[in-house]
């Protein structure tokens, strides 16, 4: 008997406790509800807003709707010179010191090569540079401006892919043999020859790195590199330097005009005059002809 005092309590209580819940679920459903009716009504006064300004003004954006699309579209970009992806096998035999597959013919690239050192000795005028810049006539003298022209020749030609940098080591090939050479013909003897070799080879190399460096930083690191390399530290002149750093900038510009494909078929390049009276122009370059075989 004195259970059910207890449990009738007990059950109160439980029915107190469910009718609270009750009333807060009921609460809680009526006030999301009524947040649903009032985002409803949001929309449907935004809409008839839209509406309302596209009749009344049509001069106005109209209300865009959202569009979703899976749908990837082309870009069209801006041409990069980007490393040619070469399979494992070119790469191993590459690192062995062996080239692979070209795009165009070997001999036809190195044809092309002994070309364009040929414009770098032959369609230079040696003349100005040793009266405009005080350089003495010797055959060091005449090696300092050459290895300038073979440097741009190197830039330009890097930027053409495995086909430009096979080229490169044939133009340095045939700088080398065209500097023993003339020493053979100048009566060099072989031990004197062998001496001036190794330091001419020092000198290329050294100015190839000071050269890289000036091209991609402002004038004053140029003319300190063709001070270090072309003047052999000798020149106290400012208007020779501004002249020699002018010449190399406006020669890269030109030079980088120049199609890459026909430098590698033909390796023709017309090299602009040291002193010109409007030397910010961009000369037209003219196409180079040349026949089916690249010759």
């Amino acid at each position: 008997m004195y259970r059910r005092p207890l449990q009738s309590a007990v059950r109160n209580v439980i029915n107190v406790n469910n009718h609270v819940i009750n009333v807060n679920n009921v609460t809680a459903s009526r006030a999301a509800y009524g947040k649903v009716l009032h985002q409803e009504a949001g929309f449907s006064r935004a809409s008839a807003a839209c509406q309302l300004a596209r009749v009344s003004s049509p001069s106005l954006t109209p209300c865009r709707t959202l569009h979703l699309t899976s749908q990837v579209f082309n870009v069209k970009e801006t041409r990069q010179h980007t490393e040619e992806e070469v399979g494992a096998f070119t790469k191993l035999i590459e690192a062995l010191g062996f080239t692979g597959q070209l795009k165009y013919n070997k001999w036809k690239i190195k044809i092309a090569a002994l070309r364009m050192y040929t414009c770098c000795v032959e369609r230079i005028n040696y003349d100005d540079f040793f009266d405009k810049c005080a350089l003495p006539d010797t055959l060091n003298s005449w090696f300092l401006v050459a290895q300038l022209h073979v440097w741009m020749c190197l830039v330009r030609m890097r930027q053409e892919g495995r086909e430009g940098k096979y080229m490169c080591r044939y133009i340095v090939h045939s700088m080398w043999e065209d500097v023993e050479q003339r020493s053979k013909i100048m009566g060099v003897g072989a031990s004197h020859r062998k001496e001036g070799m190794k330091s001419m080879t020092e000198t290329f190399y050294a100015a190839i790195f000071g050269y890289d460096e000036g091209i991609l930083s402002d004038d004053c690191v140029l003319a300190a590199a063709l001070w270090r390399n072309l003047f052999n530290c000798e020149c106290e002149d400012p208007e020779q330097l501004e002249l020699m750093v002018g010449y190399v900038r406006k020669q890269m510009q030109y030079v980088d005009a120049l199609d890459g494909d026909d430098l590698i078929l033909t390796g023709e390049v017309k090299w602009r005059p040291l002193v010109e009276e409007n030397a910010q122009s961009i000369l037209k370059v003219a196409t180079p002809t040349y026949n089916d075989t690249g010759l």
